[in-house]
């Protein structure tokens, strides 16, 4: 029997998504927040992702060891994350288990917030904030992104600064709770060997109660920036290029034409970048890939490098670019496409690869695309469609470029 997609909501709004296959050897339940960075308000910033951590760290009536104990009795594998459009909090199990973690997962999702838990792991997000300070990288991406969207909530970052989670309270933290994890901005998505009404009769046992709140998230196109930014740091002793450029938005009919180009420019060891900087030794590393958020997109290039070759490898990076589907043949498109298939079959063809593809396509307000619709997009680009993505969005022209060196 094939895959089969089902959609339901429960009378409060919650909605559940999934693709069942009878066939499969595991399940996979995620809850998927229609939330993130770009829905917090500047001083809020990074409050998504605190209240991630906060998830687990107990409701009322169940403390966090009984969460951890929980998941490790069923043999989950579970997780969560936060993005700049959506949180996701999610288990992979054996098919028997999935009321289980169903029960466990929802439970979770209303937390105590406890002032003294709030405190606690407010110490463990700055000093993960003050990890990622030391990555150069990080550094880097994070100005060149408030540059390039700057008062925009896409230009936020995830886990905020030291300013605006070190000052923020727990009760400010409340209000953004009440408001955004309500039952008419989640969706629960399910994929593999699931009971669907099982799952539906649990979800109303431990979810029927949550209310709607209609919450508001703002979904224009935002303006972005092109300028330099070159940045020193006497902690570094390497050099780090960054380019950000428009690209195709999530449900542009031309993002998979980007990935396809982005894949050709920097996506693998053979990869026009690796030719052109990294065999040469002109760079160590050198990489592109294609992004796409809700009406918008970036394209992403990035090397690192001696300090004194930086604006060599510039150089190289606008040429790459300029003369990127120059002398594309159909056997390298094809090569291409069967790489971008391949990568994504991967991810999605087990049930916890399903699972996220359906709670991203809710959060970022895409129509549901199954597996095999998606393969036959990537599988049809054609050089025409390689020229227009290019036309319309090129890669290296009206980008924010940032550079990192040491002081």
């Amino acid at each position: 029997m094939s895959v089969t997609h089902h959609e339901r909501r429960l009378d409060n709004g919650l909605t559940i998504l999934a693709e069942t296959d009878p066939d499969a050897h595991s399940a996979a339940v995620g809850f998927f927040v229609r939330t993130g960075a770009r829905d917090e308000e500047p001083a809020l910033m990074g409050v998504s992702h605190f209240l991630e951590h906060m998830m687990f760290k107990g409701t009322d009536d169940l403390p966090a060891e009984a969460i951890n104990r929980g998941f490790d009795a069923m043999g989950a594998r579970n997780n969560a994350y936060t993005t700049g459009e959506m949180t996701a909090f999610y288990a992979h199990v054996l098919p028997e288990r999935t009321p289980d973690a169903l029960a466990l997962l929802g439970a979770m999702m209303r937390p105590a917030l406890r002032q003294s838990d709030f405190d606690t792991e407010k110490g463990v997000i700055l000093e993960e904030i003050a990890m990622y300070r030391d990555n150069p990288f990080w550094v880097l991406y994070e100005q060149c992104v408030e540059k390039r969207y700057g008062p925009h909530g896409l230009g936020h970052r995830v886990l905020g600064t030291e300013t605006t989670v070190g000052e923020m309270d727990r009760d400010a933290m409340m209000a953004y709770f009440d408001n955004r994890y309500s039952a008419d901005n989640t969706v629960v998505a399910l994929a593999g060997r699931v009971d669907l009404d099982e799952a539906e009769r649990v979800l109303n046992e431990v979810c029927g109660a949550w209310q709607p709140t209609s919450p508001a998230r703002t979904t224009d196109r935002p303006a972005t920036h092109a300028e330099r930014l070159d940045l020193r740091d006497e902690k570094v002793t390497r050099g780090y290029a960054l380019l950000l450029s428009d690209a195709p938005a999530i449900d542009d009919d031309d993002r998979h034409a980007a990935g396809v180009l982005a894949y050709l420019l920097g996506g693998s060891d053979n990869s026009r970048l690796h030719w052109a900087l990294v065999d040469p030794g002109t760079a160590e590393e050198a990489q592109a890939s294609y992004d796409g958020h809700i009406n918008a997109g970036d394209y992403f290039v990035f090397a690192s490098c001696d300090p004194d070759k930086i604006d060599d490898v510039l150089g190289v990076i606008d040429r790459e670019t300029a003369s990127l589907i120059e002398g594309v043949t159909e056997r390298d498109l094809e090569r291409l496409r069967n790489r971008v298939a391949t990568g994504v079959t991967l991810s999605g063809e087990r049930p916890e690869g399903r699972m996220h593809r359906l709670g991203r396509q809710w959060a970022t307000g895409s129509p549901y695309r199954s597996l095999a619709d998606e393969l036959e997009s990537i599988t049809s680009v054609t050089h025409d469609d390689l020229r227009r993505v290019g036309q319309r969005y090129p890669i290296a022209r009206g980008a924010l470029v940032g550079t990192l060196r040491p002081a």
